[in-house]
C-alpha cells in the first residue's frame, strides 16, 4: 500500500526544490487534489451527472512575483516530459499571447494564465511544482495542476472575488485551448469544490454540485493504479465525444442528458451499432450515476456497489475505454470478501480502478489483487480529501 504524503510534506519538498532553483524562498503557496470518479463516466461532456471525490493526492505550487516579465517555472515530476524547467513571456509582455508547445506539462500552465482574469496584470513569477498525482492514471493529475496553479495566482495577486465555478470553467478551457483535450467540466470542478469526508454529485449542465457524506468509517475507497499509461489527447476520446454529439442529434435532443432508454429504444433502427452503443452508455450512466447518490446517502452500500459494476461493464462494452488489464483488476477485486464494487474510473485506456469496500477486509482484498494480477500495481487507500486551497508559508 501506498504511503500518501501529506500536503505539508509535498510543501516543504516544493519549498525545497524552489530554493534549490531560484535562490531564495517562495512566498506564495497553493495546492490542489486530484479526483476519482465513483460512477458518471463519460457523461460529463454529454451534460450529464458525475459523482466524484477529491483526493489526498495533490498537486503544490510554490513561488514569488519577480520585477521581470517572465514566467520561470520548475516541475519535480518524474514522469513529466522534459524540459522540467520552463522560461516564457507573461501574456502582455508577447503581444497578450502565448503559445502552446514542449514541454507538454507546461502548456496546462499556460492555459491557465491565458485563461486567468485580467491577465494583462499577472506579475512575472517563479514557481516550482510537486505533485503525488500519478501523470496518466486517470485520477486527474492535469485539471490537479491547472486548479493549483489558478489558485497559485489568485493568491499571487491577492485576488479572492472569482466565483469557483467560473475558475473550474476557466480551468477547463485552459485543458482545451492549449492541452487540445476537449474534457467536460468534472475533473476542474471537483478539484475545486470538493469537501473533506464527502462526494459531489455534479449536474454538468447546472454546473451545482450537492455534497454527499463518504465518511463511514467501516467504508473505504482502493484506488489500483494499472500503471498502463493512455493519453486522452489521442483519437480516441474526442471521437467517444464526436460519437456522442452524433447520437444526440440523432434523438433530437440537445445533448443525451436530455434522452432516455426508451427513446433510444424507439430510434434504435436510425443508429448504426457502434454510436448506438455509446448513447446506450451515456444515457444508462446518468440514471445510474443518480442512483448511485441515493443509495450512498441512504448507507445503501450494496446496491451502491452493483451500480459500479454495471458502469464497469458499460464502459467496457458499450463505450469500449476499458482494456485486458484493468478489466481484470476489477473482476479481481469483485472476488474478495468485504467488496462492494469496482470499476474501471478515469478517461479509460489503461489507468485506474476504484473500489468501495469494507474497511477491515482492505489488506486482503490487496493481497487477493496482487495474487490474480501481474505487472506493477500501486494501490491507495483513500477517503475524501478538500479541494483546492491558497496555503500560509
Amino acid at each position: 500500500m501506498e504511503t500518501i504524503e501529506s500536503v505539508s510534506e509535498l510543501v516543504l519538498k516544493a519549498v525545497s526544490a524552489f530554493e534549490k532553483q531560484f535562490g531564495r524562498r517562495p512566498r506564495v503557496a497553493a495546492s490542489a487534489p486530484g479526483r476519482v470518479n465513483l460512477i458518471g463516466e463519460h457523461t460529463d461532456y454529454s451534460d450529464g451527472f458525475v459523482f466524484p471525490m477529491a483526493l489526498p493526492l495533490v498537486t503544490v505550487v510554490v513561488g514569488d512575483n519577480t520585477e521581470e516579465e517572465v514566467c520561470r517555472i520548475l516541475t519535480t515530476a518524474e514522469s513529466a516530459d522534459e524540459p522540467k524547467y520552463v522560461e516564457f513571456l507573461l501574456p502582455a509582455a508577447n503581444q497578450n499571447r502565448l503559445s502552446r508547445g514542449k514541454p507538454q506539462w507546461a502548456n496546462y500552465v499556460k492555459g491557465v494564465i491565458a485563461n486567468f482574469p485580467d491577465n494583462e496584470g499577472l506579475p512575472g513569477f517563479d514557481a516550482a511544482i510537486v505533485s503525488s498525482v500519478p501523470l496518466g492514471g486517470g485520477l486527474s493529475s492535469s485539471a490537479s495542476l491547472e486548479v493549483a496553479t489558478f489558485t497559485f495566482l489568485e493568491a499571487l495577486c491577492k485576488r479572492d472575488d472569482i466565483v469557483e465555478a467560473d475558475k473550474a470553467k476557466m480551468c477547463q478551457k485552459a485543458e482545451h485551448d492549449f492541452a487540445l483535450m476537449p474534457c467536460g467540466i468534472m475533473d476542474q470542478f471537483i478539484a475545486t469544490l470538493g469537501k473533506e469526508d464527502h462526494a459531489l454529485l455534479i449536474d454538468c449542465r447546472a454546473l451545482e454540485g450537492k455534497l454527499m457524506p463518504l465518511n463511514d468509517p467501516k467504508v473505504i475507497v482502493l484506488i489500483v493504479n494499472s500503471n498502463v499509461k493512455h493519453e486522452l489527447s489521442g483519437s480516441e476520446y474526442p471521437l467517444r465525444r464526436q460519437q456522442c454529439e452524433t447520437a444526440a442529434k440523432i434523438l433530437g435532443k440537445r445533448m443525451l442528458r436530455d434522452a432516455t432508454i426508451s427513446e433510444l429504444e424507439a430510434a434504435k433502427e436510425k443508429f448504426d451499432k457502434i454510436v448506438y452503443q455509446r448513447a446506450h452508455h451515456v444515457i444508462s450512466e446518468n440514471q445510474r450515476c443518480q442512483e448511485a447518490a441515493m443509495a450512498l446517502e441512504n448507507g445503501d452500500y450494496k446496491r451502491f456497489g452493483q451500480l459500479m459494476v454495471e458502469s464497469h461493464k458499460s464502459l467496457r462494452d458499450d463505450f469500449e475505454v476499458s482494456c485486458p488489464e484493468v478489466d481484470q483488476l476489477v473482476e479481481a477485486a469483485c472476488e474478495a470478501d468485504g467488496v462492494y464494487g469496482s470499476r474501471m474510473t478515469g478517461g479509460g485506456f489503461g489507468g485506474c480502478t476504484v473500489t468501495v469496500l469494507k474497511a477491515d477486509c482492505l489488506e486482503k482484498a490487496v493481497e487477493h489483487i496482487k495474487s490474480r494480477c501481474s505487472g506493477k500495481l500501486t494501490f491507495y487507500a483513500c477517503r475524501a480529501a478538500d479541494g483546492a486551497t491558497k496555503i500560509s508559508l
